[in-house]
């Protein structure tokens, strides 16, 4: 869940009065968010930085409020957003009407997108926020937001990248282009020097911050690179803006632009940043569009906006969205008995708009989303916004009318009843991953990979995690050896799933459930694992069915001892195997003293 970090003077100025700790806690819980801590500046900059003692003077601190709010609230990631939608929740402000600046269409801004651009980043959105007024708190707020953005529906700047600029320090129409590294030329934000870009990735991997992005264009024949009509750079989206166009206190005018591979996510990033800092405008909460102009006539859905601006490709769509939802709906989840008359005040505290509408005598409300809540999406998300205003502690605990009880699935039954059996013969359970090396999957347990089995994972983060594995076996032998000086015998056991690919399935794989056990001592004590194969046959056959002794045959496996090993037959069906583990085996698993091992198909039992 995200913290938003706010000054608490400023948060209270902003809702008008000030509250005690006590009381501003219990505001943020009918509202739905959680006051996570109260700290300072300086107590945040000493346990970044590790410090025993307190930094900078005895001068009297800001109090920082630390806010917990949900994940799919983008318009809550800064203090403009928080503060205004509780303004909204306790009656202090009416829900606001986010319009456009009029303007002649002939004088929108443009961005001309080249064709080259859908080899990297196909999409880009823009807006302008004009006469904004800028004092450091909101300057602040307003590189923080972007931030915030950025860490979350942008993913680290992969999906999208935002880029702010000062509107009258460059020339329109702008350009969005895709060009060959070398030929991008400029001087980054906060920097002196101009760079090229191939360069400027080099310097940079040096930033702590801007290290974790290069990776999202380095790899690629082109960057992605926005001009003015000068051929001044703007940014270089997603690493860095250009200093020529760097924000200020006295800028005045705002140039967003949003690069993306998601144009759903660049539009919903685009309203976040333009609804919540709107209201420094001199024309409050009015936004000036852009008009994208693709080489190719892409048009990539209609923009269903109002008025002159309706049409393709204008951006922000500050449309509001339509939802007629039956009044039953909304109230027989949350189990509590209202009226239209109630549940639509509390629709309006939750910055939806609501009115009634009778459809064939059906109560039917009319819910208006404004476009900073990207997260209504469903009749549910309305139905559960009335239960946050209405007060979950409100509501009564009651018992379903038709309750229907649910519980484990017979494979984890059966599986849990094995291991007990299993824990009972004295082996120990350990849980190993899921993943492993292709090395240890196969090479060094001496199988081969015919490429028809074993799941491979396509960019795995290191060596250790390159398939899914096929057998239980690597991991015991991995959990023996970093416990190799443990008292002998050392009995393990686990009871997971391995991946085996499957052309039958719709997702090209299938999960199955296995039992391994292996034990260690000075000898291999190959009666010892046979006798755990004969307890576990005789506990998984039914009451009725006779004694069957004939369930083990002779095997020719690679992983085992040559005559030291069987294979387990149950309805006439192989369902695993089990021996010495070969000796070649365990030297390069680096353990010294002989094994024994035992692998079962389980699902094979039930």
């Amino acid at each position: 869940m995200p913290t938003v970090s706010v000054g608490r003077d400023c948060l209270f100025q902003a809702l008008g009065r000030s509250y005690t700790q006590e009381e501003f806690e219990e505001l943020c819980f009918e509202f739905g968010i959680e006051l996570d801590d109260v700290t300072t500046e300086k107590e945040i900059i000493r346990k970044e930085k590790h410090l025993e003692t307190e930094v900078g003077g005895e001068d009297e601190e800001e109090v920082i409020y630390k806010i917990e709010v949900a994940a799919n609230r983008y318009d809550l990631l800064c203090l403009e957003g928080i503060a205004r939608a509780l303004r909204i929740f306790i009656g202090k402000e009416e829900i606001p009407i986010y319009k456009f600046r009029e303007i002649p269409r002939e004088s929108m801004l443009q961005i001309n997108v080249s064709k080259a651009t859908s080899k990297i980043r196909p999409y880009v959105v823009g807006a302008v926020l004009r006469g904004v007024s800028f004092n450091r708190a909101n300057y602040n707020s307003f590189i923080d937001l972007q931030d915030k953005l950025h860490q979350n529906i942008c993913r680290k700047r992969t999906l999208v990248a935002i880029g702010t600029h000062d509107l009258d320090t460059i020339d329109t129409p702008f350009s969005y282009e895709a060009l060959i590294p070398q030929d991008i030329t400029f001087i980054p934000l906060k920097q002196v020097k101009s760079f090229r870009a191939d360069e400027l990735l080099e310097f940079y991997k040096s930033d702590l911050k801007l290290k974790k992005f290069l990776h999202v264009i380095e790899n690629s024949p082109v960057y992605p690179v926005i001009y003015d009509r000068n051929r001044t750079v703007l940014s270089l989206p997603p690493i860095i803006n250009s200093a020529h166009s760097a924000l200020s206190l006295r800028t005045k005018n705002v140039f967003i632009e949003c690069t993306a591979t998601d144009l759903t996510k660049a539009k919903i990033v685009l309203n976040t940043m333009v609804t919540m800092f709107s209201e420094y405008c001199d024309s409050k909460f009015e936004v000036e569009p852009v008009e994208v102009v693709y080489p190719d006539d892409r048009q990539f859905e209609d923009c269903t906006s109002e008025g002159i601006f309706k049409g393709k490709n204008i951006y922000p769509d500050l449309a509001v969205t339509v939802m007629d939802i039956p009044l039953s709906v909304i109230t027989s989840p949350i189990g509590v008995s209202l009226g239209v008359a109630e549940v639509i005040p509390l629709l309006n505290k939750m910055q939806l708009h609501a009115k009634e509408k009778l459809v064939a005598g059906n109560n039917v409300i009319t819910v208006h989303v404004p476009p900073t809540r990207s997260d209504i999406l469903h009749p549910c998300d309305v139905m559960e916004d009335v239960a946050i205003a209405y007060g979950y502690d409100k509501i009564p605990k009651t018992k379903p009318k038709c309750m229907t009880t649910g519980g484990q699935q017979p494979l984890n039954v059966f599986s849990d009843k094995i291991r007990g059996e299993v824990s009972r013969a004295g082996y120990m359970e350990v849980l190993t991953w899921l993943l492993c090396s292709h090395e240890e999957n196969f090479a060094m347990v001496k199988r081969k990979d015919d490429g028809a089995k074993a799941v491979t994972i396509e960019n795995p983060r290191s060596s250790e995690f390159e398939v899914v594995r096929t057998s239980l076996l690597p991991g015991l032998l991995k959990t023996l050896k970093h416990n190799i000086d443990h008292r002998r015998p050392i009995k393990i056991f686990e009871a997971g799933d391995v991946v085996c690919l499957d052309g039958t399935r719709d997702v090209g794989a299938s999960n199955n459930r296995r039992l391994a056990a292996l034990y260690c001592n000075v000898t291999s004590e190959f009666e010892e694992i046979l006798g755990l194969v004969m307890r576990i046959m005789q506990v998984v056959r039914k009451p009725h069915e006779p004694a069957n002794d004939n369930f083990i045959r002779p095997s020719n496996e690679p992983e085992f001892f040559p005559n030291r090993q069987c294979y387990i037959i149950f309805k006439d069906k192989q369902i695993g195997a089990f021996g010495v583990v070969h000796p070649e085996v365990l030297e390069k698993f680096r353990i010294p003293d002989p094994c024994s091992f035992v692998e079962i198909d389980i699902q094979a039992l039930l």
